[in-house]
């Protein structure tokens, strides 16, 4: 069957199609996206504005559109950070279901967090033992853990990259004390939760989803999105280390001439990668995998598990 998940993200709207059975793997069939920002469009609050409301139903009406253009039989709408810390979520939530129809998920952390464990653990299969999952997205950081396919520790941390943008970075480039700033309040979150997850011991292997884990591996020299799904990224902490006081140093501008960078998310690279430097450092993380599967896909496969035990 053809399955759509639409994605309200932090960043993005996404609108994902695949065509999928169960016990098989889901093929990628079209993708529509519109970057949104809605965790830049809170309030004083913390509530999204009746503006911000309005931007987000017409690009959900226009996802809509392409989907039924698509073929979608069974749609998976869920929304994540931005919509869930929204101190008005009910209201948008309400509004969004008057208007589109459409009855978003909001997923919590810690759902945010399985899901991506399960489709890593999918990608990389039994093979890869035990695996710590990181996953930097526009509102939250999760971190995942376990040797299953349900991880044995799972958090969510409000550490995503466009949420420290605009509540720590101001200025262009930011102004080093604000960037020092930002990166001890960042470590301080990660390593209140480190033992949680080191009393399960070291992992076989650590792997990084997200955007931004792929743009800093790209920077660093990892092959470009264009090579395939199949072909092996990594990203080093040295490499990483040797870019967070350059990009500190760049211009949004600047970041955006960056092989693999795309404008609307040159503005928070350096968020990103003061979030992915701190956790790998943390959680003694020398080298990482990026990889291609990530919450979008763990929703469809947790789906495909319920139709084929229907």
């Amino acid at each position: 069957m053809r399955l759509g998940v639409l994605d309200v993200g932090s960043n993005t709207v996404h609108l994902l199609v695949v065509d999928a059975h169960p016990g098989a793997r889901p093929l990628p069939a079209h993708s529509h996206k519109v970057e949104l920002r809605l965790a830049q469009l809170l309030d004083a609050d913390g509530a999204i504005g009746s503006e911000g409301i309005d931007r987000l139903i017409a690009v959900l009406k226009d996802a809509l559109q392409a989907a039924e253009d698509k073929g979608v039989e069974d749609l998976l709408p869920f929304a994540t950070s931005a919509v869930r810390e929204a101190g008005n979520a009910d209201d948008v939530l309400a509004r969004v279901r008057e208007a589109t129809g459409v009855r978003l998920q909001v997923l919590s952390g810690a759902e945010e967090a399985r899901l991506t464990f399960l489709a890593a653990r999918r990608w990389f299969g039994w093979s890869a033992g035990k695996l710590l999952v990181l996953d930097i997205g526009g509102g939250s950081l999760e971190v995942a853990y376990g040797i299953d396919e349900e991880p044995d520790a799972a958090v969510s941390l409000p550490l995503g990259a466009g949420r420290l943008t605009a509540g720590w970075l101001p200025g262009d480039p930011p102004d080093p004390e604000h960037v020092r700033a930002l990166r001890r309040h960042v470590r301080t979150e990660i390593a209140r939760t480190v033992g949680e997850f080191t009393r399960f011991g070291a992992p076989d292997h650590v792997v990084a989803t997200s955007k931004t884990f792929r743009q800093l591996a790209r920077i660093a020299g990892a092959a470009r999105s264009a090579d395939g799904l199949y072909v092996q990224r990594e990203l080093k902490r040295e490499s990483l280390e040797a870019w967070v006081p350059r990009l500190a140093a760049m211009t949004t501008e600047e970041r955006g001439e960056l092989p693999g960078v795309s404008d609307g998310r040159a503005t928070q690279l350096l968020a990103g990668a003061l979030v992915a430097e701190a956790a790998m450092d943390l959680f003694g993380v020398e080298r990482l995998e990026i990889c291609p599967w990530a919450l979008r896909e763990g929703v469809i496969l947790r789906r495909l598990d319920h139709m084929g035990s229907e």
